[in-house]
């Protein structure tokens, strides 16, 4: 029997913190532009081997590896498309020669360009972005989230901010067969008027906005921009207003869980991984034996031995959100709690929401602020 390897591709998001983590001296001496300059000019990192990941359906066990690329989103976003190419090829040149034959694109390594396929056509294992998973993940999440804060979605406003994006957008199309009201954010009109296309007709009433205050009127929503910056301040959310974020950096800003106790804002697609054993060896933010949907879409690829290209290009359909979500679900992964702000979400917190909120509604009213 083969060994299933994969090799998973990060990069530091909260600048200062994440380089912390493999390099605290350097973190403390170099100021985040020193960091942002001086990240376009080091080499693939190695971070750690990842062990004791196993198969629930198979019994398989996975041998993996984290590597980093050394850019920051600003200087992912900033420098020419082909240099940003060539460093997440030199990561995947790495995860070849360690023996990795799947390999994950992780947060902006999935975004640059044309969101992956280059990076494959240069590579000679599979690529996967991890965005399939990750749909199904966040609408598991925010399904989950509801449920909890008992908001009924079939008769809810539901937002998708970031609709025009390749999450975002299949995103939509799925909640659009949940919801009563489906409003669709983002920067362009004629953009966001495709992504309507897509939705009409799967149940929920479409509308489209490019300003931020419509979101105001939402009971559930889902944020995933490619913002470098915070997208969703307090006076944004309703009393009662559950946001999932699946974006990294994070869409929410950190003065809603400053000020507002009386909204749920959660991580979006935290995964529990299958292993007793299972361990990165390497903390990147989340608890043990938990990572990003996207990471796991890479590993449970590798455990079905689905060693070809999956999620690639900026456009995914709902069958394949589906089929990822059937094949994680066959080997062990599964959803893994609320988190907020690097923080797990207790019943306790959940009902002191319902609470606050309920109080607040009586003087809040429907209408854009």
């Amino acid at each position: 029997m083969t060994e299933d390897t994969f090799a998973f591709i990060i990069h530091p998001v909260t600048i200062k913190k994440d380089v912390a983590r493999k390099f605290p001296l350097a973190a403390r001496i170099f100021s985040e532009g020193q960091i942002n300059f001086l990240s376009r000019f080091f080499p693939p990192i190695y971070i750690s081997e990842v062990t004791g990941v196993k198969s629930a359906a198979t019994g398989k066990e996975l041998r993996g590896w984290l590597l980093a690329c050394p850019f920051t989103p600003p200087t992912m976003m900033s420098v020419p498309v082909e240099v940003a190419y060539n460093k997440i090829v030199a990561c995947g040149k790495m995860a070849e020669k360690l023996g990795a034959k799947m390999l994950g694109l992780g947060a902006y390594t999935s975004v640059v360009g044309d969101g992956g396929k280059t990076i494959a056509d240069r590579l000679d294992i599979a690529v996967t972005n991890g965005d399939s998973y990750t749909v199904t993940m966040a609408v598991d999440a925010l399904r989950e989230a509801a449920r909890v804060m008992d908001i009924e979605m079939q008769e809810s406003t539901v937002a998708v901010v970031g609709s025009t994006g390749t999450i975002g957008s299949t995103c939509a199309q799925m909640l659009a067969r949940d919801s009563a009201r489906l409003t669709l954010v983002g920067r362009r009109l004629d953009a966001l008027e495709t992504v309507r296309e897509k939705c009409e007709g799967r149940g929920a009433q479409i509308f489209t906005s490019t300003s931020m205050d419509d979101i105001y009127a939402a009971d559930l929503i889902l944020t995933v921009t490619s913002a470098l910056h915070s997208v969703i301040e307090p006076r944004h959310l309703k009393p009662g207003a559950v946001v999932c974020d699946v974006a990294r950096p994070r869409d929410v800003s950190w003065r809603v869980a400053q000020e507002r106790d009386d909204v749920l804002v959660i991580e979006g697609g935290m995964v529990e991984i299958p292993g007793e054993n299972a361990d990165f060896h390497f903390n990147f933010g989340f608890p043990p034996k938990r990572a990003f949907a996207c990471m796991a879409e890479t590993m449970a690829l590798a455990l079905e031995s689905r060693y070809e290209d999956y999620t690639i290009g900026k456009e995914i359909s709902i069958e394949q959100a589906q089929e990822i979500g059937g094949i994680a679900t066959r080997h062990g992964f599964k959803l893994a709690g609320f988190r907020t702000f690097e923080k797990p979400v207790t019943d306790e917190q959940i009902a002191v929401v319902r609470e606050k909120a309920a109080q607040n509604r009586k003087m809040w009213t429907p209408k854009r602020i």
